[in-house]
Parts: structure tokens; C-alpha cells; sequence
């Protein structure tokens, strides 16, 4: 079953006067990666979050925002007075120094300094973080709905595209039989102009064109490659197939590289390029893919 990478989802629950909101989405990784973006005091428990998040999502590059909205805001201020004491000592002897008469000013700016006050939020109780647990898994929930969704629209367009590979593939045959009268033909009129019809040895002349037109033989190829599309199909099938759908595609682009090497045949290779094409575009989806 074909998953997007891409996701998103959202959730939030009531808890008391708090209304706890989340938001997550994720961008192609080749492996799991988590920011976080949450609450202070929701800080002792993100192992818990990310152990959540690595259970029911696979892959993929992860921000989760966490935001409360709350009536009643509660947290207390606690001012260090020692370092600000501190703080305010230090500027007003570079004030002296400078011969700068002391102001209201010189506190104002000690208080500003860095960790003369601080925050407390208060600890979420166990009965908080178990509603704060079943919100994150219903944002989860709505993430992995979200790319199972973008994950059908993903195989929707691989199937048309290895689709239309297929049909060009058995275009190929049309122009094969052609294409090899026309080797022929063309040796043989290279021979005659070169060293005359009277003087090739025919029985020769055969042996050669056989040994030449197997090393242009395409037909193991287009077999392999029909073989490749079947099995993608199938794969597509399987739970994230992504890396394995990136290894078939690969030797589906060997296939087609190889039959456009040995084709020596305008129709076929403007057949080859559109192939090519059409691969070239279902690889970029699979980037995609979990």
C-alpha cells in the first residue's frame, strides 16, 4: 500500500481552563528526523512524545507543534535579586567611571539582563499528560489518514505512468521486424558498393549478419523489462515499498538505457526517450514514497 511521505494532521483537546493544540507534518527523509516545538512545562516528557511519534510514523522529516491557549495564565515570576544586585553594581561602577551620574535607568537595565527572572510553568499532572497523550495519537491518527490519502493519488499516477512505458514497450515490436530488414539491407548495399555483389560469399555473408544482428537482439531486454513492470506493480501492493519500488526502477532504466544503445533505429529510440521520460517522472514520486 502506496503512503506519501508528505502528511499532516491535527488535533486538540479541553483539559480544565487549557485548550491544548497540535499540529504536525512531515517532508521526504531517508530517515526518521523529529523537531519538536513544545510548552516548557511539557519538557520532562518529549522522550515520551518522541517514542510516540517513532511508534506510529515511519520515516520522514517530523515537526510537531504543541500550543496552549488558556484563561488563566499560571506561572509565577521569580526575580534573582542577587544578580541583579549584581548586574546593577557593575553598571553603576562603569557609570562612576565614566563619571555618568546613577538613574532609575541603570536598574531598569540590570533587570533586563539575562536569568534575572524566570518563569515557573507548573508540572502537568498524570491525569494532564494522559489527555495530552490521546491528543498527540489522534493527531498521529489524522497524519497517517492524510498520507494514505496522498499515497492513493501517488499510485494512481505511477499506474498511468508504467502503464504508458508498457504500451510503448510493445510498440517496439511494430518496428522491430523493420528495423531488422532494414540492417540487412543496408550491409548488403554497403557490401555491394564497396566490393561488388559478384565477389560476396553468401554462406559467409549470413554467418555474419547473424552474428551481427544478436548483438543488437532486443528481445531479452523488452522480456526483463515487461518482468520489471509487473513487479512493480506487485510491489506497489506491499507495505512501504518505497525503497524497493527505487531498486525496480532502477533496473527498469537499464532495460530501456540498454534497448536504446542496441536499437540503431529512429522510431524505436524516439520510443526509448518517451520511456525514459515517463521513468524519470515516476522516480520523482517515489521520492515521496514511504
Amino acid at each position: 500500500m502506496i503512503k506519501s511521505m508528505t502528511g499532516y494532521g491535527r488535533s486538540s483537546v479541553n483539559f480544565g481552563e487549557k485548550k491544548i493544540m497540535m499540529d504536525i507534518r512531515s517532508l521526504n527523509s531517508k530517515q526518521l528526523d523529529v523537531s519538536l516545538r513544545i510548552p516548557l512545562m511539557y519538557r520532562e516528557k518529549e522522550s515520551d512524545i518522541r517514542n510516540e511519534i517513532s511508534k506510529m510514523i515511519q520515516r520522514g522529516k517530523v515537526d510537531l507543534c504543541i500550543t496552549i491557549e488558556q484563561e488563566v495564565i499560571d506561572k509565577t515570576v521569580t526575580i534573582n535579586r542577587d544578580l541583579v544586585k549584581n548586574y546593577f553594581e557593575q553598571i553603576k561602577y562603569i557609570a562612576d567611571d565614566l563619571k555618568i551620574p546613577a538613574s532609575e535607568e541603570m536598574l531598569y537595565a540590570a533587570i533586563r539582563m539575562p536569568e534575572t527572572m524566570r518563569a515557573d510553568a507548573n508540572i502537568p499532572d498524570e491525569a494532564e499528560w494522559k489527555a495530552v497523550l490521546q491528543c498527540l495519537q489522534d493527531c498521529i491518527k489524522q497524519f497517517n489518514k492524510f498520507r494514505e490519502q496522498e499515497g492513493q493519488a501517488l499510485e494512481k499516477d505511477m499506474n498511468e505512468r508504467i502503464g504508458f512505458i508498457k504500451q510503448n514497450m510493445e510498440k517496439i515490436s511494430l518496428f522491430d521486424e523493420a528495423r531488422i530488414k532494414n540492417i540487412k539491407d543496408r550491409l548488403r548495399k554497403n557490401l555491394n558498393e564497396f566490393i561488388g555483389q559478384e565477389n560476396i560469399d553468401k554462406n559467409r555473408f549470413e554467418q555474419e549478419i547473424i552474428y551481427y544482428l544478436e548483438k543488437l537482439d532486443i528481445n531479452e531486454e523488452r522480456v526483463r523489462l515487461k518482468n520489471h513492470c509487473k513487479y512493480f506493480y506487485d510491489t506497489m501492493k506491499e507495505d512501504n515499498p518505497g525503497k524497493k519500488l527505487g531498486f525496480i526502477s532502477q533496473e527498469m532504466g537499464r532495460e530501456i538505457n540498454t534497448i536504446g544503445s542496441k536499437a540503431n533505429d529512429h522510431e524505436i529510440q524516439h520510443l526509448v526517450v518517451m520511456m525514459k521520460d515517463e521513468l524519470e517522472k515516476v522516480k520523482e514520486q517515489l521520492m515521496n514514497v514511504l
